[in-house]
């Protein structure tokens, strides 16, 4: 059963629900380990017949759980669809014992070093005794499903080191924080490629967080190669005012840097965009977009906050408050900020969560209290933007729809729903 968030508690009261139901002892196992974009987060578990967890395994780590259970000649003569005692002879080996007391014609007299006694003398064994595993809280669950998810996906694929863009930003922070609890220091490589337009304080930021990790890092500075692409299209840009497209420049040279690297190495390139951005189309085709495997693809940026000031409440602070506190920034421009282009991520984060995981109309969402202009505006772009996920890398799925196989629409679509200037029937009356 594949993770997401909250996914946990729902299975275990299904299993339960079923127990009871049918008044028989339900034992669960999990896979655990990463595949793709699915996290297989373990957890399995025991109930009784009535429905209570006797056993519970540990989730994202492998487990092996011994448990007795008690079951009645009624279970017993059900399993085996006959009234009366079960025929079959339920046999205990005790290896502290001497193998030669071992009844001789029990198929595992040759190969056990132990006692076997009817099921009648098990009151000379003592019980075995419970162990008390309590589920992960929702942050510390996210946060282990994404590390499990990133060291399965590269180790399972052949890599050995992985290498990313480091901005200062939160980000690219939390993405190299999970990469090195998942594969270790020596396996990450933080690549800062400042430009003209990169602050003192993002490079400040950037030698700090490598500090604390302990990882390798490279400067490759871009301001010269974005000068020589703007005198290379100089003549076909001429009378053109300068635009996205020269942002959309220094995104791609920072996505050809990564990617040479990649090729000389053989490292995996982690992109770090977040979900709020990737539903919006808030980054830059064959840029930022670049690479193998996607930490965040489906975490919310408000999310990615969150799971920063879990991982510096664990032992120390690795991500510096700094980058906590400022406002995000892609910093292609100057003074630029996210909220230039964007809807605040406290007020866009709920509209994507309404829309893309719900499945929820721009009527429904307007009724929840939001600004009907801002809905058609998320919506829209959410819309016009499914060519840009298509050809994203894989990432890890966390959330109860994530982008890709959960879901999926057509590129080319002439209908599209709430579009700002198809206003529902009763405005339009």
């Amino acid at each position: 059963s594949p993770y997401n968030s909250g996914k946990g508690k729902e299975r275990e009261e299904l299993i339960a629900g079923r127990a009871k139901e049918n008044g028989v002892i339900v034992a669960y196992v999990n896979l655990v380990g990463g595949q793709d974009e699915l996290i297989f987060d373990g957890g399995s578990s025991i109930y009784d017949a009535k429905g209570n967890l006797l056993a519970r395994g540990k989730q994202f780590d492998e487990d092996f759980i011994l448990c007795d259970l008690q079951v009645s000649k009624k279970h017993e003569s059900r399993s085996t669809k006959q009234e009366g005692p079960s025929p079959w002879k339920t046999q205990i080996i005790d290896l502290k014992e001497d193998h030669k007391s071992a009844d001789p014609d029990s198929p595992f007299a040759k190969h056990s070093a132990g006692r076997i006694t009817n099921h009648k003398t098990r009151k000379e064994y003592p019980p075995i005794p419970l162990r008390k595993i309590n589920r992960l809280d929702p942050l510390e669950e996210v946060y282990q499903a994404l590390v499990l998810g990133t060291k399965d996906y590269v180790r399972k694929n052949g890599f050995q080191k992985v290498v990313l863009g480091l901005s200062g930003g939160i980000d690219s922070s939390l993405t190299t924080a999970i990469a090195v609890d998942a594969l270790k220091k020596e396996s990450v490589i933080g690549v800062f490629m400042p430009s003209q337009y990169s602050s003192r304080e993002s490079e400040e930021d950037v030698k700090e967080l490598v500090k604390r990790l302990n990882i390798q890092s490279l400067c490759i500075p871009i301001a010269d190669t974005f000068f020589s692409y703007r005198k290379m299209m100089a003549k076909p840009f001429k009378g053109s005012k300068e635009d996205i497209t020269e942002e959309n420049l220094q995104a791609r040279i920072r996505g050809n840097i990564l990617m040479a690297l990649s090729n000389k190495f053989g490292w995996l390139v982690l992109t770090t965009g977040n979900k709020s951005e990737v539903s919006v189309g808030y980054c830059t085709l064959y840029g930022d977009t670049a690479g193998g495997f996607a930490i965040l693809k489906d975490v919310p940026k408000t999310l990615v906050y969150k799971l920063a000031r879990y991982r510096n409440s664990l032992d120390r602070e690795i991500i510096p408050k700094r980058v906590l506190t400022k406002p995000p920034t892609a910093e292609l421009k100057p003074n630029q900020k996210d909220e230039d282009t964007l809807p605040p991520y406290e007020l866009l984060d709920p509209i994507l969560e309404a829309y893309v995981e719900e499945d929820k109309e721009v009527d429904e969402i307007v009724g929840m209290g939001y600004d009907r202009e801002t809905v058609n505006r998320v919506a829209e772009m959410v819309n016009q933007n499914e060519y840009k996920r298509r050809q994203a890398p894989p990432g890890i799925k966390i959330t109860p729809k994530a982008f890709g196989k959960d879901r999926r629409l057509p590129i080319t679509n002439k209908y599209r729903r709430n579009r700002n200037h198809d206003p529902p029937k009763a405005e339009q009356d």
